[in-house]
Parts: structure tokens; C-alpha cells; sequence
């Protein structure tokens, strides 16, 4: 099995992460999607990171289609993601707003970085901002009523966890002061714990 992408996007990350703590040897190899364009591109032509390639070659991406491959994989008591529909609900809507919080802050690095000053957008840049608090608001006062080294959907971590947590960790990295960590806490603890986990310290965010 192979994983390609770089650890600095939170959806190759995730994945890395949800692999190792499932138990699941994997390849990663370090192609970007801006620097190595034309490598990527020979092995996936939509050069879409993560992109995973299973022992038989067959090639799945999309962060979230390929984790609902793997947790089929593992025995149920292992999976990351619950059984039960009240519970999977929940996971669906944590994980759904952490999407949004990698997704806006994606946006927001694009176009902070990658739009020459002169062109950037303000309203839109603002409406990004907006969006992305309001998914680590959400996120944090779910987070505030489970309590201090509490897990978000049970007594083990979980395929929620681990987005959060990848979220949280890649919007401080990416755009560091934008969203202060004193004003959500509870996100802040949930990240230090699960950063201090040996799945998270072997997928470093580089």
C-alpha cells in the first residue's frame, strides 16, 4: 500500500495517522502537488493529494473515501469510526466541521499566498475568516462538554479525534495567529494530547 502527499495537508495527514493507529503498513512518499506537479501527475493524472494505491494498484482519493476503505479493512473493534447510528452521527458531524475548518484555511493560504497582493479579495478573505471561526466554534463547544481528557466519541480515539485534532494542528501551522488558541481551550487540549500520540509523532505535519 502506498499513500502520496505531503504530511502538510491535513487530508494526507489524516489518513497517515488513521493507518497507523488501525495497525496498517504503508509507503508514504513525499510528492507535492505544486513542486512535483509532473511526478504526481504519471501517477495520478488529476494530481489529487492524498491519493492511495492499494497492493493490487487500484488507486482511491479523497481523504474520507479512502478511510472508509481502510476502517473495512481492520476488525470492528478496532474500526475509527462507530456502529451505532446515533454515535456515527455525532463522528459525521465533527469530522464535517473540522473538513470545513482544513478547508477554509486551505482557502485562505491560497489566497494569502498564492494571489499577489494587489488582487487579493478582502470581502472574500473576510468571509473565509468568518466561516473558519465558525467551524472551530462549533467544534469547541462540543469539545467543552465532554470534559477535560475525554475522547470525542468514546473511552479510545477515534476517526473524529483524529481529524479534529489533524485540523486543529494544520490551521495553527498554516496560518499561525489567525485563530487564537486561548479562545478555544478545549480544541487547544484535545490537539496537545493527540499530537503526543506515537500515530501523530511518525506523520509529522512538515
Amino acid at each position: 500500500m502506498q499513500l502520496i502527499g505531503m504530511m502538510d495537508s491535513p487530508f494526507v495527514r489524516r489518513v497517515a495517522v488513521s493507518m497507523a493507529v488501525l495497525g496498517i503498513a504503508f509507503e508514504h512518499r513525499s510528492v507535492s502537488v505544486f513542486r512535483h506537479f509532473d511526478e504526481f501527475r504519471q501517477i495520478n493524472p488529476t494530481v489529487k493529494a492524498p491519493t492511495f494505491i492499494d497492493d493490487d494498484g487500484t488507486q482511491l482519493i479523497d481523504s474520507t473515501l479512502i478511510l472508509d476503505y481502510l476502517d473495512l479493512r481492520v476488525a470492528p473493534e478496532s474500526r475509527l469510526m462507530p456502529p451505532a447510528l446515533a454515535e456515527r452521527r455525532r463522528a459525521l458531524h465533527l469530522i464535517g466541521f473540522a473538513l470545513a475548518a482544513c478547508e477554509k484555511t486551505v482557502q485562505i493560504v491560497y489566497e494569502q499566498n498564492l494571489r499577489p497582493q494587489e488582487k487579493q479579495h478582502a470581502p472574500w478573505l473576510e468571509r473565509l475568516q468568518t466561516q473558519l471561526a465558525a467551524a472551530y466554534d462549533t467544534l469547541e463547544r462540543d469539545v467543552a462538554m465532554l470534559g477535560t481528557g475525554a475522547w470525542l466519541c468514546g473511552d479510545r480515539l477515534m476517526q473524529p479525534d483524529i481529524t479534529v485534532a489533524v485540523a486543529w494542528r494544520f490551521t495553527q501551522y498554516a496560518i499561525a495567529g489567525a485563530v487564537e488558541p486561548g479562545r478555544y481551550p478545549g480544541l487547544a487540549a484535545l490537539s496537545q494530547r493527540a499530537e503526543a500520540l506515537p500515530a501523530f509523532v511518525g506523520a509529522p505535519l512538515e
